[in-house]
C-alpha cells in the first residue's frame, strides 16, 4: 500500500482529523460541535476515540487504565495494539469510503504520554505507532491546550491511572503536545481551550473547510 500526504494511503478520499489535549480541555464538546457541522453541511462523519471504541478495545481499555500496575513498555505497547486494530477495523475503512472521521486522541497521545510523560522516548514510541497504523496520520490535529492543573479540576467522577499520574507528569505531556505542534504548523491547530467553546468551534471549522476544499 503506497503512502501519500499525511500518511493517507493513495486510495483514501475521506478526511481525518485528530483532537488533542489534556484531560479536561473539553475535545468532547469540540468534536460533537464539529460534527454537528459536517453533517448539517451533508458529510457522512464517523466518531470514535482511542482507546476503546473496538470490541478489542474495550478490553485493551479497561486493562491500560484500570488494571493492575503496568509498566512503561507495557502501557504503550497496549496502546499500540488497540491503535492498529482501530486503524485496521474502523478508521481506514471509513476513509476508504469517504467519510470524515473525528477522533478522540490519536498517536500524538501516545508520544506525550508514554515517548515523553513515561520517559520512553518521543522517537521510538512514534515509530512503534507508525508501524501499528501503516503510517496514517490525521491531515489535521487540533490541540486543545490548558493547563494540566486546570484541566484536572473540570474533570468528575473517580480518576484513572494517568490521570493519577501527578502534576510533573501532565506538564511534560503539556510540553509534548505543544513542541509536536510547533514542528509540524500544517498538521496541527493549537487553540486556547479556555476560550469561549463557540470562538473555538468557529476556528475549527475555518481550518477544516480549508481541507475539505482541498
Amino acid at each position: 500500500m503506497s503512502v501519500g500526504t499525511h500518511g493517507y494511503p493513495d486510495a483514501v478520499t475521506g478526511l481525518f482529523v485528530s483532537f488533542e489535549g489534556g484531560d479536561g480541555a473539553g475535545k468532547s464538546t469540540q468534536i460533537r460541535l464539529l460534527a454537528q457541522w459536517l453533517e448539517a453541511a451533508g458529510h457522512r462523519v464517523v466518531l470514535t476515540y482511542e482507546p476503546g471504541d473496538t470490541p478489542l478495545g474495550k478490553l485493551l481499555r479497561d486493562a491500560v487504565l484500570h488494571g493492575d500496575h503496568m509498566g512503561p513498555r507495557a502501557e504503550a505497547l497496549v496502546y499500540a495494539a488497540d491503535r492498529a486494530h482501530h486503524v485496521d477495523t474502523l478508521v481506514r475503512p471509513a476513509l476508504e469510503r469517504g467519510e470524515v472521521v473525528l477522533t478522540d486522541r490519536y498517536l500524538d497521545s501516545s508520544v506525550a504520554y508514554q515517548g515523553v510523560g513515561r520517559g520512553l522516548g518521543a522517537q521510538d514510541v512514534e515509530r512503534l505507532s507508525l508501524w501499528a497504523t501503516e503510517g496514517l496520520l490525521p491531515a489535521l490535529t487540533v490541540l486543545l491546550d490548558i493547563d494540566p492543573v486546570a484541566g484536572l479540576a473540570r474533570m468528575t467522577g473517580e480518576p484513572d491511572r494517568l490521570e493519577r499520574a501527578g502534576d510533573e507528569f501532565h506538564r511534560r505531556t503539556r510540553q509534548a503536545f505543544l513542541d509536536r505542534a510547533a514542528e509540524d504548523p500544517g498538521r496541527w491547530l493549537v487553540l486556547d481551550a479556555t476560550a469561549p467553546p463557540d470562538d473555538l468551534a468557529a476556528a475549527i471549522r475555518a481550518r477544516v473547510a480549508g481541507l475539505l476544499g482541498r
